[in-house]
């Protein structure tokens, strides 16, 4: 690959972090995979999203926006005025 390109690809690339697993919950994540016919990031996506919702946190940008939205004393809705 060309110098630029390399630096390109590395301009682009998602960060990546390596964790440690013992081998009981590796081949049980492994299994998993096979079984579920998804690649082990796509296993760790849906850990990291639904561990993220579990904790109130956005997953995404618009999420994040919506929530902040909610959060202005603007968007507020009172109580409907009833005539009596």
């Amino acid at each position: 690959m060309a110098p630029a390109l390399r630096r390109d690809v590395r301009l682009t690339a998602m960060p990546g972090k390596r964790v440690q697993f013992d081998e009981e919950t590796w081949n049980a994540l492994a299994l998993l995979a096979r079984d579920s016919m998804k690649t082990f990031q796509e296993l760790a996506d849906e850990a990291f999203s639904d561990l993220l919702k579990k904790h109130g946190r956005p997953t995404s940008l618009k999420d994040a926006l919506r929530r902040s939205a909610r959060l202005a004393p603007a968007n507020d809705r009172g109580r409907p005025n009833r005539r009596r």
